[in-house]
């Protein structure tokens, strides 16, 4: 069956049984394939969750900082009491955002988020950044705002993230957006590992070290903005960026097996290994992301995707350094 076939069969329903996962301990399975919730407006992120739920996503990547998760707390209630899923069978991650990093401000936070979700506890809990920041601002407005790792490390905020799961507030817990020495120094320090790493992951920035270290270590890598986040923020966009949805490899590829770039790319992340979060708020869009499941690149498609590597960050944190406080980019990634 091609793929432009199994779209029209995603856009009533693909099975939740039938969807690959990742398993984690106490028997947890978290699907590959996610909705990513990151730019979904308020009054159509709800929308476009119940619609991603009936198509038959069951993973949902959320953070505090979205300022969306009550929307998305609605739809899932909404779901749950019109009989279309049950909370056993989501999978809900958020995050801790920078200006919770202390030990004690991380249950606070997660209840917040459980208090915007409606929910009980999360799947997954992630430290959204390696970036600590005064808890009187969500935002920094200058470098004094900004807290530096030696003043706050990421083994004090790990220490409140693995009472938050010893608590029951996050059946796992993991972090986001760190590099391959954070994420050393933080096993150096922890009780239990991180058993996630999200991070920006597509063709262009391949991030191969990361994934080697991550596997070898027993953390499961997930990709984010995996189609190349053509609608952030226009003060995170530079001009003339290569745009990723529109690369001729990835043209090529799609065109031969009857399938949208897009789904190229989603099915590339899957067949590394990760699970994947492509974000979108229109139904058949949804419907194809998920078709993309079904994709299968072959040995040579791989090999020319592989090619493309450009080490290129579309988030690349440029924003954490603006303001003449403790970090860099060079600090902010470890390269």
């Amino acid at each position: 069956m091609s793929v432009s076939a199994l779209d029209s069969a995603a856009r009533e329903r693909i099975p939740s049984e039938a969807m690959r996962t990742i398993s984690f301990d106490r028997g947890d399975a978290m699907p590959l394939l996610g909705l990513g919730t990151w730019k979904s407006a308020p009054g159509e992120v709800s929308a476009a969750v119940r619609a991603a739920l009936r198509l038959g996503y069951r993973h949902i990547d959320c953070a505090a900082i979205y300022g969306n998760e009550a929307e998305v707390g609605a739809a899932l209630r909404e779901s749950i009491a019109a009989g279309e899923v049950t909370r056993e069978e989501l999978w809900i991650t958020s995050k801790l955002w920078n200006n919770a990093h202390a030990e004690g401000a991380v249950i606070p936070a997660l209840t917040r988020t459980l208090r915007d979700l409606g929910l009980a506890y999360v799947d997954l809990y992630l430290i959204h950044w390696p970036v600590a920041m005064s808890p009187a601002r969500m935002f920094p407005e200058s470098g004094a705002d900004l807290v530096s790792l030696d003043d706050m490390p990421l083994s004090a905020t790990w220490r409140g993230m693995e009472a938050a799961r010893a608590a029951g507030l996050a059946r796992h817990v993991g972090v986001s957006n760190f590099s391959v020495a954070k994420l050393r120094g933080l096993l150096e320090e922890a009780t239990a590992r991180p058993e996630v790493n999200q991070i920006e992951l597509h063709p262009y920035l391949q991030q191969e070290a990361t994934l080697a270290f991550c596997r070898a270590h027993g953390i499961h890598v997930t990709a984010y903005s995996p189609l190349g986040s053509r609608d952030r923020p226009a003060g995170m966009r530079q001009r003339r960026e290569p745009v990723l949805l529109e690369d001729p490899t990835v043209a090529s590829i799609a065109a031969r097996h009857q399938a949208t770039p897009a789904q190229v790319l989603i099915a590339w992340a899957l067949h590394r290994g990760t699970s994947v979060i492509p974000k979108s708020v229109h139904p058949g869009r949804m419907a194809e992301n998920l078709a993309a499941e079904r994709l299968a690149l072959d040995a040579a498609d791989m090999r020319a995707i592989a090619a493309l590597d450009r080490r290129r960050r579309y988030l690349d944190g440029t924003y954490w350094s603006n303001f003449g406080g403790p970090y860099t980019l060079t600090n902010l990634w470890d390269e």
